[in-house]
């Protein structure tokens, strides 16, 4: 790790250290990291340059929409491929509140979860992606294993 040196004015470093504050970070070098990285990272997703990422889709609908549910689901196993897992929880009598775990090309991931915020019915939806280095390979896991299937390891950047 290189160690820098910045300068900034008395106002810059008092809002910057209440959001440290408010963002529970011990010291400034983790704040002004994290701050750095993600920037970078949205200009990456913004740009084009991240092929692959990580993320969440998270939404919020009236379980009683006509069919909704139903076009979820299905849009859901339209694209298992990108879909790892999802969250379903009831919040009230009719409203339900789902969390999924997508993976996979940068931009596919883009239209499923702008296809699903898009859906009428849908009240609340959000999609945080993360660009992911990923390594496609074959190797054993688990001990005395020794079948060696091809999948994918994605990992944020550091």
């Amino acid at each position: 790790m290189e160690r820098i040196t910045i300068t900034v004015d008395g106002d810059l470093l008092a809002q910057f250290d209440a959001y440290m504050k408010r963002n529970g970070y011990e010291n400034r070098s983790e704040a002004f990291r994290d701050l750095v990285r993600g920037k970078l990272e949205g200009e990456r997703i913004a740009s084009g340059d991240a092929a692959f990422c990580v993320g969440c889709l998270s939404y919020i609908y009236d379980h009683h929409e006509r069919e909704l549910a139903r076009r979820l689901t299905q849009a859901q196993h339209d694209h298992h491929d990108l879909n790892l897992s999802t969250l379903h929880v009831h919040l009230d009598h009719d409203t339900c509140l789902e969390a999924m775990i997508v993976q996979g090309p940068t931009e596919a991931v883009k239209s499923f979860g702008n296809g699903v915020i898009a859906e009428r019915g849908v009240r609340h939806g959000n999609l945080h992606i993360v660009p992911a280095d990923v390594k496609i390979g074959r190797h054993a896991h688990g001990t005395g294993s020794d079948i060696k299937t091809p999948h994918v390891h994605s990992r944020p950047r550091t």
